[in-house]
């Protein structure tokens, strides 16, 4: 059975329909890239997966349930945690208590401030610090630190190397390669088609909100995925 199974889901901004009839399954221990240009609703499908965005159909089920009407902080507490777009830590808090603030409304688990530090050893020297103070990796680490200090079950990462410096992303994929070699089950969302290849199990490519290419990542090739990510493939049928 898979740990995350998504059915027909459709979401909406308002008359603008961002997700549309979108299937996939996500077993325990894969890491599925989800890959796509701007506006494709790669933010929204995540958003409505971890509770933060109404569905307009379609149901989520996760370890066999059905999740679909469940609230973002009760799905926090079975299982499934998000890392938004842009971090969104408590600024003004230092590293260590934006950790353990997480850890207090988590479940018990192998995470806890040792580990997430050993996973994150960047984060060491900057503990103290007020978030609102990091660098931009240095934030991002702590932004999945934050969400692993939950034990989640699921870990929904969107745009993980966005706006980051070379070094800050390179430090930051190798934390998460750590991850994912140990078991981690992640859901990443990536604009950046080497780095999402690298580390993942398997690769959805969105385009106009509905997924049109969906493979093992060893059977898919950069070249198929730039054409998904960009729609070429439509565009060649729509022309012969």
């Amino acid at each position: 059975m898979s740990l995350l199974a998504v059915e027909q889901l459709d979401a909406r901004h308002g008359l603008l329909q961002a997700v549309r009839g979108v299937t996939f399954t996500v077993a325990a221990g894969e890491t599925l890239a989800l890959l796509g240009a701007n506006g494709a609703g790669k933010t929204t499908l995540l958003r409505t997966i971890a509770g933060a965005h109404r569905p307009f159909g379609g149901r989520i089920l996760f370890d066999g349930v059905d999740v679909t009407a469940v609230p973002a902080y009760a799905r926090l507490r079975i299982g499934i945690a998000l890392v938004p777009e842009g971090r969104r830590l408590f600024t003004g808090m230092t590293v260590k208590e934006n950790l353990l603030v997480a850890g207090a409304y988590g479940n018990s688990g192998p995470w806890t401030l040792d580990t997430v530090l050993d996973a994150f050893p960047l984060l060491r020297p900057r503990l103290n610090n007020r978030a609102g103070t990091l660098s931009g990796g240095e934030q991002q680490a702590a932004a999945i630190g934050r969400a692993l200090m939950t034990n989640p079950k699921l870990l929904l990462l969107d745009e993980v190397s966005l706006g980051l410096a070379p070094i800050a992303v390179e430090a930051v994929y190798r934390s998460l390669e750590a991850l994912i070699k140990a078991g981690a089950t992640v859901l990443l969302v990536e604009q950046d088609i080497g780095r999402a290849l690298g580390v993942a199990t398997h690769v959805a490519c969105m385009l106009e909100g509905r997924i049109i290419l969906a493979r093992s990542a060893k059977d898919v090739t950069r070249e198929q995925v730039t054409e998904a990510y960009f729609g070429l493939q439509r565009a060649r049928r729509a022309t012969s």
